[in-house]
């Protein structure tokens, strides 16, 4: 596991895009099935601090932080700052009442993992949201600090990932958290959708997707995939020096606009691919108008509907339209 950061800024990497709404789709569906079979899911405060080590990382640490921020205290038994930090960070895991679980790292047992987030000194803390790892901040920081730190972070898995944490509950059993499962009848499906992503297999992503919708069209999770993979693909065959010349050198050339913002929205220039199209909108008519449009909603569908711009990018279409 090569751990990658997440900006928390809010700028737009596509594979985190994928991991917030692959995170989304599979704790809606852990908590509808958990819900069908009358479970609560609830976790005792004594489960919102766990002991990790690299043969137990996967399932605690990456598959957990689809559903709950998972916060990683990289420390060790001779590290003195480490046992400041340490009791800190486990009164908070039990104050933030399940919106985030923390997870302790013995860097003298578990050198693979330090050497995998290339951590140069302890105490270090990271977190992971779906499956992307981010640095928090590094040594025995002050209080304050860290609780802003964690509201960031709170906020920012709930609101880019739906991630809304654990379920606490006094009177659960330490350890007695039934085990959610991703639930659904096109997970087999996704997940080779996704592995074939991940590979640049983007042809067979692309048609897998597509299976997918043909039989429900409204699955956000190949609907979000599809429009990844499609703009990779558009932006994979481009000569980018040349798109961004005609770009610049024929405002008026709407197929140029669409491009140069399918280029804007991969290198995270978010706004930016929003604006021209926007723009393009505006001075045109017909079918380029509606081929500005179209192109513009394809984007707005690999950013994601809950992201605060793309709220903002349709607010400013409806003027651009009415």
């Amino acid at each position: 596991m090569q751990p990658r950061n997440m900006s928390m800024s809010g700028v737009v990497d596509l594979a985190a895009v994928k991991a917030a709404q692959e995170a989304k789709a599979k704790a809606e569906q852990a908590r509808a099935q958990a819900a069908r079979e009358g479970r609560t899911g609830a976790v005792s405060p004594a489960d919102l601090v766990i002991d990790v080590s690299e043969a137990t990382f996967e399932r605690d640490v990456l598959q957990r932080s689809a559903e709950v921020p998972v916060v990683i205290d990289f420390w060790a038994e001779w590290c003195q700052p480490c046992k400041q930090l340490g009791p800190v960070l486990e009164r908070l895991a039990v104050e933030y009442n399940g919106r985030f679980l923390l997870a302790k790292v013995d860097v003298d047992a578990n050198q693979l993992l330090m050497q995998q987030f290339g951590i140069q000194g302890i105490p270090a803390v990271f977190a992971v949201v779906a499956g992307q790892a981010l640095p928090l901040f590094q040594g025995a920081a002050p209080e304050a600090q860290i609780r802003q730190t964690l509201d960031q972070l709170v906020q920012v898995a709930e609101q880019r990932f739906g991630l809304t944490g654990l379920t606490v509950d006094a009177e659960a059993e330490p350890g007695a958290r039934a085990q959610q499962q991703p639930v659904g009848p096109y997970v087999a499906a996704l997940n080779a959708a996704a592995q074939a992503l991940d590979s640049g297999d983007l042809g067979g992503a692309i048609q897998a997707y597509k299976n997918v919708l043909a039989d429900d069209p409204a699955n956000p999770e190949a609907k979000l995939g599809l429009a990844q993979a499609e703009l990779l693909q558009r932006v994979r065959e481009m000569d980018v020096r040349k798109v961004r010349q005609e770009a610049a050198e024929k405002p008026g050339d709407v197929q140029a606009q669409i491009a140069a913002a399918d280029l804007d929205l991969a290198g995270g220039h978010v706004e930016d691919a929003f604006g021209r199209l926007i723009e393009t909108v505006k001075r045109t008519a017909g079918e380029d108008r509606d081929a500005a449009r179209l192109r513009l909603l394809e984007l707005f569908e690999v950013v994601g509907a809950e992201d605060p711009r793309v709220t903002a990018a349709r607010r400013a279409l409806a003027r651009a339209l009415f």
